[in-house]
C-alpha cells in the first residue's frame, strides 16, 4: 500500500531520503509546487518516490517493505502509460527492472550544474536575436498555449498545466513563430520555488536553424530578470551541446529506467 504525503510536514519527513540530489523536479514535489511524494506510511518514511509528469525519482531504502509497492505502482495515476524512473542507487534500479519484467529500457541523461552566475547575458541576447528573417519570437500567451497543446510535437511545453491561467501563474515561455505557425519553443516544464525546469521543442522540419537556441536564450534571460533559475536537464547529447552553447556546464551523466504499462508499444528512444 502506498499513499500521497500531504502537507509540508509530511513531505518534510521524506526530504532527508533525497539528500543532496540536485533535481528541480524533486524539489517541485517536496516544496508542494507541483507533483507528489509517495510513501508507504507517514512516519517513519524509509522509502519514497517523488513523481511529476513523466518522471519518478526513487529514494531511500530499496529493501524497505514499502519499496516494492512503490516501484510496482509507479505508473498508477501517471500522465502516460510510460514513465522515466530515476533510481537513487543500483538497488532501486534492480527493483524497478524486477517488478516491470520485459517493460523497461535503460536510458542515459545528462545533468548540468546549477550555477546562476554561469550565463553571459550579452551572448544570450545575441542568440535570441539570431533568427531567420521570416521568424519572430513571442511570449507564451493564451493563443500560443492552446496551439502548443494541440500539436503532439509541442505538447510537453505546456502539458503540466491544465489551463493558461495555471500556466501563467507558475510558468513562462517563448515560441518561435513563422507566418502564423509555431515552429519551436522553450517553456517551463515544471515549477519549483526557486525557478523552472526548461522544456525545448522544435518541429521536425525546422530543426538545425537556431530556433531552439534563440527561444531558450530569451527564456533564460526572462527567468534571470525575475530571479528564477532556468534549470536544464538534458535528455540526450544534442540537448547537452545546446545547453553548453547557452552557458550551462556539464555536471554528470546518470542512468534511468524507461518503463511502460503492459500491452503498450515500446516508446521510441
Amino acid at each position: 500500500m502506498t499513499m500521497v504525503l500531504q502537507g509540508e510536514s509530511q513531505r518534510a519527513a521524506a526530504r532527508p531520503l533525497f539528500g543532496a540530489w540536485e533535481e528541480t523536479l524533486i524539489e517541485s514535489c517536496l516544496d508542494g509546487s507541483m507533483g507528489e511524494v509517495l510513501a508507504g506510511c507517514v512516519a517513519p518514511v524509509r522509502a519514497a518516490v517523488a513523481r511529476l509528469g513523466d518522471f519518478a525519482f526513487l529514494a531511500g531504502d530499496a529493501q524497505d517493505p514499502a519499496a516494492e509497492a512503490l516501484a510496482r505502482g509507479l505508473l498508477a495515476g501517471a500522465a502516460h502509460p510510460y514513465l522515466l524512473a530515476v533510481p537513487q542507487d543500483e538497488r532501486w534500479a534492480a527493483l524497478v527492472r524486477r517488478v516491470h519484467p520485459g517493460r523497461w529500457r535503460r536510458v542515459a541523461r545528462y545533468a548540468t550544474k546549477k550555477d546562476p552566475q554561469a550565463f553571459d547575458r550579452a551572448r544570450l541576447a545575441a542568440l535570441a536575436e539570431s533568427l531567420p528573417a521570416d521568424t519572430a519570437l513571442r511570449r507564451m500567451g493564451p493563443e500560443a498555449f492552446a496551439r502548443t497543446r494541440a500539436q503532439e510535437w509541442s505538447r510537453d511545453m505546456t502539458a503540466m498545466y491544465p489551463t493558461y491561467e495555471a500556466y501563467a501563474a507558475q510558468s513562462l515561455g517563448v515560441v518561435a513563430v513563422r507566418g502564423e505557425e509555431i515552429v519551436a519553443g522553450a517553456s517551463g516544464y515544471s515549477r519549483y520555488r526557486g525557478g523552472i525546469e526548461i522544456q525545448i521543442d522544435t518541429r521536425a522540419d525546422c530543426r538545425r536553424q537556431g530556433l531552439a537556441a534563440a527561444c531558450a536564450a530569451r527564456l533564460i534571460l526572462d527567468c534571470l530578470s525575475r530571479g528564477l533559475y532556468p534549470s536544464w536537464d538534458a535528455a540526450n547529447l544534442p540537448s547537452l551541446r545546446l545547453a553548453e552553447k547557452l552557458g550551462y556546464r556539464f555536471s554528470h551523466a546518470y542512468e534511468s529506467e524507461l518503463i511502460w504499462a503492459p500491452g503498450q508499444e515500446i516508446p521510441e528512444p
